[in-house]
């Protein structure tokens, strides 16, 4: 249970902040931006929302990325990330249901205050890490700590112990991640980014599905996304984004620019050119004086 806690929280963290819009021809304008990722990501259309959210020429280059291996944007914005492909294979694996439902009932099973205290510690250290640590630029770190919190609150409240509910999620999981057809991260070089993407759909609906199970509506949450125009200044805009999640209400404001005549989250364009830079780089351009 804690991973799907760290899941969601990655989910609404790094999908709702980057929500954007491509309207029938023309322009788009920065608070008509905010809504087509968030239709797309209610639709569990990964594969949508990845070509939205960064230009043509960027996408192209990613995909490229997928197939030698440099970069898995936009799943590097999941703390599971590196882990996906083996989670993937835990769940499609033959006995994954006795064995998950074995483990469920030897270590979670009653034990739903010690799982609401677990979530709510969660949830304090991962506030703490994201005030100290990680490479997040300042609006990032504001909009995370309120995420963080209404997350660890809604963990903190959730039946985590009902076996019936385990029973279900484990079930729902489990075919879903067969249904992928993924469980090594060689599949991902071999589909590339939009095959891929494409594939973990249903994956990404059973976790929505799961989650609203135990009471957290993340559909819900993707229709009350909320964007109005703080400032533009050419090619750049502020936008003040509010959407409910869970027992919170995020308040927030983003940073987009426009790249002919379209506009993007400038995090998100940020971390996806970061991840096609080989990783000795990376570490040589961090260590830069």
């Amino acid at each position: 249970m804690f991973r799907h806690l760290r899941i969601a929280t990655a989910l609404l963290l790094c999908l709702l902040a980057a929500c954007q819009r491509q309207p029938q021809g023309g322009e788009t304008r920065p608070a008509q931006a905010v809504q087509a990722l968030a239709d797309r990501l209610r639709d569990n259309d990964l594969t949508g929302f990845a070509a939205m959210a960064v230009p043509p020429a960027l996408h192209a280059q990613l995909e490229a990325g997928w197939r030698d291996g440099r970069s898995r944007w936009p799943l590097d914005e999941l703390p599971l990330d590196e882990r996906l492909p083996g989670l993937l294979a835990v769940l499609s694996a033959k006995d994954a249901e006795t064995k998950l439902q074995a483990t469920f009932d030897r270590e979670f099973a009653r034990a739903g205050r010690d799982l609401q205290a677990a979530a709510a510690a969660l949830g304090l250290f991962g506030m703490q890490y994201v005030r100290n640590e990680g490479d997040y630029s300042a609006e990032e770190r504001a909009h995370y700590l309120q995420s963080i919190d209404a997350l660890s609150r809604w963990a903190s409240a959730a039946p985590l112990s009902d076996p019936q509910r385990a029973r279900r999620t484990i079930a729902l999981l489990t075919a879903a991640a067969r249904r992928s057809g993924i469980d090594d991260d060689a599949d991902f070089a071999a589909l590339g980014m939009a095959d891929s993407l494409d594939r973990l759909q249903p994956v990404f609906a059973a976790f929505k599905r799961t989650f609203a199970g135990y009471g957290l509506d993340l559909d819900a949450s993707f229709a009350s996304v909320d964007a109005r125009l703080l400032q533009q200044t050419g090619d750049s805009a502020r936008v003040r984004l509010h959407y409910r999640l869970g027992p919170g209400e995020i308040d927030s404001v983003v940073s987009m620019q426009r790249i002919d005549g379209r506009w993007y989250l400038r995090d998100y364009l940020r971390h996806a050119e970061a991840s096609l830079v080989p990783a000795a780089a990376a570490s040589a351009i961090s260590a830069a004086p």
